[in-house]
C-alpha cells in the first residue's frame, strides 16, 4: 500500500442528523483549528428534520464541502458519502455534537504526519477529561471493544470512538457496508484484517445525554455484536 512521503490537505468528515443547536457551533471550531495542513470540512446531511438543512444551505465558504441525503441512510451511509467526496491525503471523523473537541486535531494526527501510524483512534478511556454520565453505556463500550479485540486481536481501548483518522488510500481499500452505527465494529474489524499501523492517543470526551439529543442506544450494542460477527467471519 502506498506510504505518501508527505501530505498536503485534511478532509474532515460530518455526518449530521438533526442537529441545529449544535452546527453552527462546531464548524467554526473545526475550521479554525490549525493542524498545519489545508482542511477541508465535507458534511453529509441524513435528510434531517429539525431545520439543520436551512442552516447548512446557507453555508458559503469554500473550504466546506455539503451534500443532501435524499432521505435518511444512517449514519454509515453519510459517513461513506463523505468519505467518497474527501480530497485530503488524510481523513478525520467529526460529530456534529459538540462531544469532541476539534483542538485535538494535532495530537490525532501526529501519528500520521510523523510516519508511525495509517490510522489513529482516539481514545475516551486512557486519560484525559471526560463528562461522568452513564455507567451501563461505559460499561457496553468496554465490553464491545474487549469482544472486538478478541476477534481482531487488537488491544483497543475505544473501538467506538468517534475520532477516527486514515489515510485516504486505507479508507479507499475498504468497501464499507455498514448503514447505522455498525461502522465503528466493520472498520475496526477490516483495518486489522489489512494489518496496517494502528495507534491510540487520549482525547477529552463531553457526552451527552438524551435529553441533549444523544441517539445511540442499546439496540446498537447489540447490533455492533453482530457486526463484529458478521466482518470477521463472513465476506
Amino acid at each position: 500500500m502506498s506510504r505518501p512521503a508527505h501530505f498536503k490537505k485534511l478532509s474532515i468528515v460530518m455526518p449530521v442528523y438533526n442537529e441545529k443547536d449544535t452546527i453552527q457551533k462546531i464548524i467554526p471550531r473545526v475550521l479554525n483549528v490549525d493542524v498545519g495542513l489545508e482542511k477541508e470540512l465535507v458534511i453529509v446531511d441524513d435528510f434531517s428534520q429539525d431545520g439543520t438543512r436551512d442552516i447548512l444551505a446557507k453555508l458559503n465558504d469554500p473550504r466546506i464541502k455539503v451534500h443532501f441525503h435524499p432521505k435518511n441512510m444512517g449514519k454509515g451511509s453519510a459517513l461513506q458519502t463523505g468519505f467518497a467526496k474527501a480530497s485530503g491525503e488524510i481523513v478525520l471523523v467529526q460529530d456534529a455534537d459538540l462531544e469532541y473537541d476539534p483542538d485535538e486535531y494535532p495530537n490525532l494526527l501526529q501519528p500520521v504526519l510523523d510516519g508511525r501510524a495509517d490510522v489513529v483512534y482516539g481514545s475516551r478511556f486512557l486519560s484525559g477529561p471526560h463528562r461522568v454520565l452513564f455507567f451501563w453505556h461505559y460499561l457496553g463500550n468496554k465490553m464491545l471493544t474487549t469482544f472486538s479485540n478478541m476477534l481482531s486481536n487488537l488491544n483497543l481501548t475505544d473501538m467506538e470512538t468517534c475520532y477516527k483518522v486514515f489515510k485516504k488510500d486505507i479508507l479507499d481499500a475498504i468497501h464499507l457496508k455498514s448503514k447505522r452505527f455498525g461502522f465503528e465494529p466493520e472498520v475496526t474489524i477490516k483495518i486489522a484484517k489489512m494489518k496496517v499501523r494502528i495507534y491510540e492517543v487520549p482525547i477529552s470526551y463531553s457526552g451527552r445525554d438524551y435529553s441533549e439529543g444523544k441517539k445511540i442506544g442499546w439496540k446498537d450494542g447489540f447490533a455492533a455484536i453482530f457486526h463484529i460477527i458478521r466482518y470477521k467471519f463472513f465476506k
